[in-house]
């Protein structure tokens, strides 16, 4: 099974929910291996930029952002907006040869939607980017979030999250199992990536909202929708969940799960409440437990049908790369298919 070494650009990674930056904060994000400070302004704006000082290396979410819109690094006071342009040098008296607007330091772009924050990773440094963050498409607030770090590369915490087999052997729970069936599912290409197009959902748990279709979609770089639709108590539903893989370095991916649902519907909030993490918490040990066996550097496996997805996710993996390598347009390799396995 061949990997793509290096993280995918020209792609938009979500760090943090908006709400855990308040006004006047700021902290470091590692995001693809790079140290990031991520702040928000008084007046709410957010910015993003490389966490180092170009002057003598020291991280700028150390210092303090100033009433202005400055962030001050702390050793020699140097200041830079929030664009990346330093506004000041304290030290300078005038007489050099120097203008501090002169020196920038990196400024990503960055967007907060729906309750997230979106950092997007450019390939080349300050290139606009080439699309918007994903939307889930409602318009109420979310209702349930949970955060785990994975012990693991994105690859490994993606295909993990995306394999439809092994759900009975890492979710062995007395109150989950299920004798193994026949499944069929049908799925289509999308833009950067691809879709288990609506279908009706064979475990029981999802007829606490009714007769339910559920669509999951997934795109680059690490991007999960679960839409779940129908109809109950005479109003029509739709839950959103969002699940990204967010890779801090090559060794550590955070796992980020939201859903949104209307407020009338907060009586499944117990369920979220009571299993969400816990199926989260599965998928996290078993790619812990993977590693034990990586560390050797084996020869993997992927087999038909139930890898299809996994080997669709490197395909649609190595077709982007290329595409950013050579500034041509991005061409899916995913086709139309309907996948056959049992779980």
């Amino acid at each position: 099974m061949a990997e793509i070494g290096e993280f995918l650009r020209d792609l938009w990674y979500m760090p943090a929910l908006a709400s855990s930056l308040a006004p006047g904060q700021m902290r470091r994000e590692m995001l693809l291996g790079e140290p990031i400070v991520l702040g928000r302004l008084k007046d709410g704006a957010l910015f993003a930029l490389r966490d180092i000082c170009p002057h003598r290396g020291v991280p700028l979410s150390a210092g303090r952002i100033l009433p202005e819109g400055s962030v001050e690094c702390p050793y020699h006071g140097w200041r830079f907006m929030p664009g990346g342009q330093c506004s000041k040098i304290p030290s300078l008296t005038g007489s050099e040869d120097l203008k501090a607007e002169s020196i920038k330091v990196r400024a990503y772009p960055v967007r907060e939607q729906d309750g997230l924050i979106w950092v997007y990773m450019a390939a080349r440094p300050g290139s606009e980017p080439r699309n918007e963050p994903p939307r889930p498409g409602v318009l109420h607030p979310m209702r349930w979030t949970e955060t785990q770090r994975f012990a693991c590369g994105i690859d490994h915490a993606v295909i993990g999250l995306m394999d439809p087999a092994h759900a009975a052997y890492v979710h062995n729970h007395w109150w989950w199992k299920r004798k193994a069936r026949l499944k069929e599912k049908h799925y289509a290409p999308l833009a950067n990536g691809f879709a288990m197009t609506a279908h009706r959902p064979s475990k029981p748990a999802y007829r606490i909202l009714g007769d339910v279709t559920t669509e999951i979609t997934f795109e680059l770089p690490s991007t999960r929708f679960e839409t779940l639709r129908s109809r109950l108590l005479g109003k029509d539903v739709k839950v959103v969940g969002l699940t990204v893989c967010t890779p801090r370095d090559s060794e550590n991916t955070d796992v980020i799960q939201v859903f949104w649902w209307p407020a009338w519907l907060n009586f499944i909030y117990p369920f979220f409440w009571a299993l969400g993490r816990t199926f989260i918490a599965d998928d996290r040990k078993i790619v812990e437990l993977q590693k034990e066996g990586l560390k050797f550097s084996p020869n993997l496996m992927l087999i038909q049908d139930s890898d299809q997805p996994a080997i669709w996710y490197h395909r649609v993996k190595k077709a982007w790369a290329e595409s950013v390598e050579n500034g041509t347009d991005f061409v899916n390799p995913v086709q139309e298919r309907i996948l056959r396995w049992r779980s």
